[in-house]
């Protein structure tokens, strides 16, 4: 049974106990999925395979871009480019209409970024990322010296301009918006644990606070995490996805037979789970929707 049912909630979530359905395995390291709604397709990244690639689900999996250099997260903006965080190039770039690669993040303060890693796009065009240095050495990335002395969560404006918005992470890394975009929350791998802030309306994060701490069995730390239609965090983790309430009660988990990395909502409905698992492509179908992207 994938499901772990741990309130009531859960089973609107996951009703009838869905399956965790294998798409396709033999990947190196899976990250960044992304539904692709313009298309029909989840764009997603292999780490040390240094390519992007596409499902779409009359056509298989195929190669999307495969002279990525060290992909990581993938989102798509409001005008359905697709927006990539580089390890090796250390920087966020964009896929303009005409298929060029241009970078839009390369630099703070002088300084290269360590590794983007994640990376969300508010309502208003303004891009939040994370900057671990995970793409600093081998496999998933060049080794390279740190030039900030931080891992830094930043926002980037739409008119280019770059603001480091908080730099006491550990390990900053998977991050998503509240349906209202009112409160953000940011996973710390090496710590563990959520944070969730408060964002303003000039893009300013405050009243930073633990949201919750995910400890368990099985293989896998905070990574990727999403947001449903009703508030629900989708957090990677121990064992598999793990699913908290609004007020930060635990729901349930899903079982993934991998250690998982990433999720992101997909298909017309917006209510499949794909994840990224080590080597695999999974998906899950569930009752109540996510947010869509682009």
């Amino acid at each position: 049974m994938p499901i772990e049912y741990n309130d009531v909630a859960m089973e609107r979530i996951a009703p009838g106990d869905p399956p965790v359905e294998l798409i396709q395995g033999g990947f190196q390291f899976l990250e960044g999925p992304v539904w692709d709604r313009r298309n029909g397709r989840l764009i997603f990244s292999d780490i040390p395979g240094r390519a992007l690639h596409q499902y779409a689900p009359e056509g298989g999996v195929s190669v999307y871009r495969p002279d990525a250099p060290f992909p990581n997260g993938n989102t798509i903006d409001q005008q359905g480019r697709l927006l990539t965080c580089e390890h090796a190039g250390r920087d966020v770039v964009r896929q303009e209409a005409n298929g060029s690669v241009v970078p839009i993040a390369t630099h703070f303060e002088g300084k290269r970024l360590n590794s983007p890693n994640d990376i969300v796009v508010r309502g208003d065009g303004d891009v939040f990322f994370t900057d671990p240095p995970y793409g600093l050495q081998s496999p998933h990335g060049v080794a390279a010296e740190q030039e900030l002395s931080y891992h830094g969560v930043f926002r980037l404006d739409p008119d280019g301009a770059l603001t480091l918005l908080v730099d006491d992470f550990e390990r900053p890394n998977g991050l998503a918006f509240s349906p209202d975009e009112r409160l953000l929350y940011i996973d710390d791998t090496a710590r563990g644990h959520i944070r969730v802030f408060t964002v303003t309306d000039e893009g300013k994060l405050t009243n930073d606070r633990v949201f919750a701490v995910l400890q368990g069995d099985g293989r896998g730390r905070p990574d990727g995490m999403k947001v449903d239609r009703e508030g629900n965090v989708y957090c990677t983790g121990p064992g598999g996805v793990w699913v908290f309430s609004p007020l930060a009660g635990l729901l349930g988990r899903i079982r993934v037979p991998e250690q998982t990395a990433n999720v992101a909502w997909g298909d017309a409905d917006w209510r499949t789970l794909y994840l990224t698992a080590s080597t695999g492509l999974y998906r899950i179908r569930l009752g109540i929707a996510g947010i869509p992207v682009g």
